[in-house]
């Protein structure tokens, strides 16, 4: 998943934004509350992990002016443990989760995993396409019973293909979900991960739609 971070603590941001990498989402970090809303303006994310105590725009009004513009974007707020106001505030703007400060990477990546699944329409944590599991909160991915071992990128791009399995997805729409802004991307980093997985997976799992991008093979 691409998220952005908006989060003015230098030491809790450079944590998480390591933690959610090492999770194997993208993630576009920004410090205050204008940069946020440019962010949001102009670029596309799966969702919002915002603090409402950013300087030069609060949380809460960067959440208004999201759902001002009828952006349906997943949105995660974090609070300090005594704005219990502002969380009721949050939520009522239109946040979809929050979480109390200091909290545990594990919690936050169990609720990103969980509103994505709402907002997918998925009932089930782990998604099945021909034979193949996916398991988002594990990171465990499975062929016909048999455990694939999947590098984090691997594993973003595949998770990526299989949310939408119906669906082609551009290389640059693939790029954003492997990379942040400020990320050096190969100009073949996407086809690098599509060979690697059909080492893995099979050479028809992976599809490629000429002159479009990608999408999931159907089966016979």
């Amino acid at each position: 998943m691409r998220l952005l971070l908006a989060e003015d603590d230098a030491m809790v941001g450079a944590a998480l934004r390591k933690g959610l990498q090492q999770e194997g989402h993208s993630v576009d970090w920004v410090r205050d509350g204008e940069a946020a809303d440019r962010a949001l303006r102009d670029g596309a994310y799966d969702l919002l992990v915002l603090d409402l105590g950013l300087p030069r725009r609060d949380g809460l009004q960067v959440l208004a002016e999201l759902r001002q513009r009828d952006t349906p974007l997943p949105v995660i707020i974090t609070t300090a443990r005594d704005q219990l106001d502002d969380r009721v505030r949050g939520l009522d703007l239109g946040a979809d989760d929050y979480l109390v400060k200091p909290f545990d990477l594990d919690e936050l990546s169990a609720r990103i995993r969980a509103v994505a699944r709402r907002y997918a329409g998925h009932a089930r944590p782990q998604l099945h396409h021909q034979g193949v599991s996916l398991d988002p909160a594990t990171h465990e991915v499975q062929r016909e019973g048999q455990s694939l071992a999947l590098s984090a990128r691997e594993f973003a791009l595949l998770q990526a293909l299989m949310e939408r399995p119906q669906a082609v997805l551009s290389r640059a729409q693939l790029e954003e979900r492997l990379y942040g802004w400020d990320e050096e991307v190969a100009s073949n980093a996407v086809e690098v991960y599509i060979h690697h997985l059909r080492k893995k997976l099979g050479e028809g799992y992976i599809r490629n739609v000429r002159g479009l991008g990608y999408t999931l093979g159907r089966g016979s």
